[in-house]
């Protein structure tokens, strides 16, 4: 029973945060994720508020339709108004670089779980 209750938290929570629609932007810093990983603009990763690290998420630009699966890794944004940063790799799949933000919709594809190993944390970009 309360395996039950806690699950059912989790998906309330998740529920809350995705799926939605907004304003993006990208980004391409060189420092640490709040998940602890270096930021690296050639993968696929996001900041987003609320959703768990490992979180895999599809991010579609609503002028062109173009969409990118995209893994959690960073907290933000902290612009008002924006829903998720997206990295540079994620933003030219889906034609966003040259604008800096796009209005997008975004949906949990697969909840993931982030894998720790030592002190570091396991790439599981895939």
């Amino acid at each position: 029973m309360a395996a039950t209750a806690s699950f059912a938290l989790l998906g309330s929570a998740q529920a809350n945060a995705a799926p939605g629609c907004g304003h993006a932007s990208w980004y391409a810093l060189t420092s640490k994720t709040a998940s602890g990983e270096r930021m690296n603009a050639s993968l696929l990763t996001a900041a987003h508020r609320s959703l768990p690290f490992g979180t895999k998420v599809k991010v579609t630009n609503k002028r062109n339709g173009k969409s990118v699966v995209v893994r959690i890794n960073d907290r933000g944004p902290f612009i008002r108004g924006r829903v998720i940063d997206v990295s540079k790799a994620a933003a030219k799949d889906i034609g966003m670089v040259s604008s800096g933000t796009a209005q997008v919709c975004y949906q949990i594809v697969d909840a993931g779980t982030q894998k720790i190993a030592g002190k570091g944390l396991k790439e599981i970009d895939g």
